[in-house]
């Protein structure tokens, strides 16, 4: 960019500057010619003549100058009008003005150039913005629309809004949103469309151009992926209820049918006494245990369930993390010294997060628990158990629960928080389920990774 200043500076003013020194030489000479006519014994008429010829000089020099001005007035008020049409004739006679007129004509046409390429670049991006699939609005600090793309409006079933509050008459609810929202904030909505209940998710962004404040919000429609997930998940929970209410229903009937058959035929006999053997009395113990058995475990399995529907909010309190950590492995210690099970704890000296304090502490529970038997089932004479605990550098903690034992299938490690499912002999599936819940009511999540002979690692995390 630099040659071009300077070849400019080049071609424009040292024409320009040679025409002016000429001028001004001329002129002075004439000054001082006029001068010492005046004081000389000269004729009038002469001296007439060479003060018009100063007066000519004056004002050729002054227009010189004007025309100059005005070319560069002229060229500035283009660029400030955006007209980069409208530019001055070239002339063939290459003197230092015509060079000024080739060059700023030449620069306005750089800027329309320019000009029309962002106008096209801008008009490429709203062809984008109209055509995907998110609803997009973006307003200023009152509320006033700039971008609201074909999505959005469809969306919110309005079609043209220049200001929020316009929304607000259908959907007042979302306006609110709109202006509660900070930038990377997220909720969700419901909204009433043509007589159906719509559930938006909302992301809001804020950004700042040009010392003005404006707000972008993305609009997704999420129902239909809402109604998927919660089918799967009745889905899933109906398939669990089914196979273990049948796992103790099915004994029972059994067993009571029979026991219905062998004392029908006792009654069928004929005799007010029956003698029964004690075969028979044995089968009908067996027989009363396992209904009872089979009815405590029916009894559980159903008091598991309403548990897992009256999980009180958390109670939230700063506490130390090495504490909690500290105080699960001293419940499980014998469990752990039994297995000759290494641990391995790295807790961030001081480190305190806003939890209810027994509730994460079943949480560490339930995984520690899960670690050590699968580190009891597998083979290896190293059993390690690793638990880290660490802050993000941008804000929140982790606390992460590691082992090397069996680990988990792929597809059993997609279930292993849904309900009930267990992939125990005698486990209940309860415990990381309830663990998930505990989880987001703490505003965090628990999530697994797992390869099979190497072994399986939980991490919860905490927001800040």
């Amino acid at each position: 960019m630099l040659p071009c200043i300077v070849d400019w500076r080049n071609m424009i003013f040292k024409p320009f500057r040679f025409q002016l020194l000429v001028r001004l030489i001329l002129l002075i000479v004439t000054i001082l010619l006029f001068t010492s006519l005046y004081y000389a014994d000269a004729y009038f008429f002469t001296k007439l003549l060479v003060f018009f010829i100063l007066i000519a000089q004056t004002y050729y020099l002054y227009s010189f100058l004007e025309k100059s001005n005005r070319e560069i007035i002229h060229f500035l008020e283009s660029i400030h009008y955006d007209d980069f049409i409208n530019t001055r004739p070239e002339k063939k006679r290459k003197s230092g003005r015509n060079l000024l007129y080739h060059d700023l004509s030449g620069i306005l046409k750089k800027f329309g150039e320019i000009r029309a390429d962002d106008e096209a670049q801008h008009q490429y991006l709203k062809t984008i913005v109209q055509h995907i699939g998110i609803g997009i609005i973006t307003f200023d600090a009152r509320g006033e629309v700039q971008i609201m793309n074909n999505a959005a409006r469809k969306l919110l079933g309005m079609n043209l809004v220049k200001n929020i509050k316009q929304i607000s008459r259908d959907h007042p609810n979302v306006t609110a949103l709109f202006g509660d929202l900070k930038t990377g904030g997220r909720d969700l909505v419901k909204i009433t469309k043509n007589d159906e209940e719509v559930q938006l998710a909302v992301y809001a962004i804020e950004l700042s151009l040009r010392e003005k404040t404006f707000k972008l919000v993305s609009l997704q429609n999420i129902q239909s992926e809402l109604e998927e997930k919660e089918m799967e998940a009745w889905q899933n929970l109906i398939r669990v209820l089914t196979h273990e209410i049948m796992n103790s229903v099915t004994p029972i009937s059994s067993l009571a049918q029979t026991m219905e058959k062998e004392l029908n035929n006792f009654l069928q006999n004929g005799s007010e006494i029956n003698q029964i053997q004690n075969d028979t009395i044995e089968d009908f113990y067996l027989s009363m245990k396992t209904i009872h058995n089979r009815s405590k475990s029916l009894i559980k399995f159903v008091s598991d369930f309403r548990n897992m529907t009256r999980i009180k909010l958390p109670n939230f309190k700063c506490i130390q993390v090495d504490e909690v950590i500290s105080h699960v492995l001293l419940l499980l210690r014998q469990d752990i010294e039994v297995n000759s099970i290494i641990v391995d704890v790295s807790v961030k000296p001081n480190l305190t997060i806003n939890i209810d304090k027994e509730q994460i502490e079943q949480v560490i529970i339930n995984v520690v628990k899960n670690a050590i038997q699968a580190l009891v089932q597998g083979e290896k004479e190293h059993k390690s158990l690793t638990i880290t605990a660490m802050s993000y550098p941008s804000g929140g903690a982790f606390i992460r629960v590691a082992d090397n034992g069996t680990g988990i299938e792929e597809e059993a490690l997609k279930k292993i928080f849904i309900p009930f499912f267990t992939t125990k002999k005698n486990g209940s599936g309860i415990g990381l389920s309830l663990s998930k819940q505990i989880m987001r009511n703490h505003g965090g999540n628990i999530s697994a990774k797992s390869q099979i002979g190497e072994g399986t690692e939980f991490l919860l995390k905490f927001a800040s």
